[in-house]
């Protein structure tokens, strides 16, 4: 949701991009509300046309053509009654038989191209395989909301984040003109996010590679370009090769987790802070870098506890939710451990 997801800091997208993807076309409940005739739409023209060069005939003409989706505002809103956070129920949704069968068959088809992405960006490759098995299952589910009219509908028509959402309406406009396409032409989720890895258009432009050098960044027809670009965006935040993502911890029965979770999801806790408050690695290792504490909590359940390195505080700039990287991390450990287990089997 680069995307992270992502690279939205939403918390309830968080928690929903990579599962309502695909509810209906985006066209389906539209308004027939011109955009182009509001005021603070002509504003924000003057705007891209004074700052970008466009010509602002053509972006009226072409904004004229989004329709209201109110589809897409009952989807982002946050439900007026905060539900209960559950680590169980958010973990089905991922740890389970269709996203690691199809799992182990992304990574068997895209093997070579993996293999370059880990090689060249450090991410390895049971990583970016969860990520983009977490988003849309390997592609099956990128969503069909028309993305021009669904980020004008949430630039104009969603206060709560409207500044955002005409940020990345304007990042549309100018990926559409890098990539010689119409900006109607792009699909993606209701919160506008694209293709197979549900990159932000401010991501794709930021983060998204060609990286099987066809001239063409595709994010909607071909997995290459979004393995590599899964791999450069973690890069790009500071994914560390070769160190560890997290660990389960274990508390003594006294210990005080609390002021530690508190202290936030970027790993600060030193490996004496954690001793001083009852908490060490649940596999006796020694905590040799700044860690933070993870509470995966789920109703009528021990709350489990674990421990964060750098690497999983980079999962969560992708999303930014501890349950969203712990699910991706699981994942991947599953994934890799059935691959391996299944070419020791046929190599014996």
């Amino acid at each position: 949701m680069t995307g992270i997801t992502a690279h939205l800091p939403l918390s309830r997208l968080a928690c929903t991009l990579a599962l309502s993807l695909s509810f209906g076309l985006g066209s389906a409940s539209a308004d027939t509300e011109n955009y182009a005739e509001r005021e603070d739409v002509q504003a924000f023209i003057s705007d891209l046309s004074a700052r970008h060069g466009f010509d602002a005939g053509q972006l009226s003409r072409t904004i004229g053509q989004a329709q209201k989706l109110p589809r897409v505002i009952s989807l982002i809103t946050p439900p007026t009654k905060r539900g209960v956070r559950s680590w169980e129920r958010y973990r089905s949704r991922f740890i389970e038989r269709v996203r690691i069968e199809r799992g182990l068959d992304f990574w068997d088809e895209y093997a070579p191209i993996l293999q370059a992405a880990e090689e060249r960006y450090g991410v390895p490759a049971e990583i970016i395989v969860a990520i983009i098995g977490v988003e849309t299952v390997y592609g099956r589910h990128t969503g069909n909301f028309e993305t021009l009219s669904t980020l004008t509908t949430l630039a104009f028509d969603y206060p709560p984040r409207a500044d955002l959402f005409r940020r990345e309406l304007e990042q549309l406009f100018l990926l559409a003109r890098e990539q010689g396409r119409e900006p109607t032409s792009y699909s993606g989720s209701y919160a506008g996010a694209l293709g197979y890895p549900q990159f932000l258009p401010s991501s794709m432009r930021a983060y998204a590679v060609d990286f099987d050098a066809n001239g063409v960044i595709d994010f909607e027809d071909n997995p290459l370009d979004a393995i590599g670009s899964v791999a450069n965006y973690l890069h790009a935040h500071g994914w560390q090769p070769q160190a560890p993502v997290a660990v389960r911890a274990r508390l003594s029965l006294d210990a005080s987790p609390a002021p530690l979770v508190a202290a936030g999801i970027e790993p600060t806790l030193s490996a004496d802070t954690l001793r001083d408050a009852g908490i060490m690695a649940a596999d006796g290792e020694a905590v040799t870098a700044p860690v933070t504490l993870v509470d995966l909590e789920t109703p009528g359940a021990d709350v489990e506890y674990w421990l964060g390195y750098r690497n999983f505080y980079v999962i969560t700039r992708y999303n930014r939710s501890s349950f969203y990287a712990m699910s991706v991390f699981e994942l991947a450990q599953t994934i890799r451990a059935r691959r391996l287990a299944r070419n020791v089997a046929a190599s014996g």
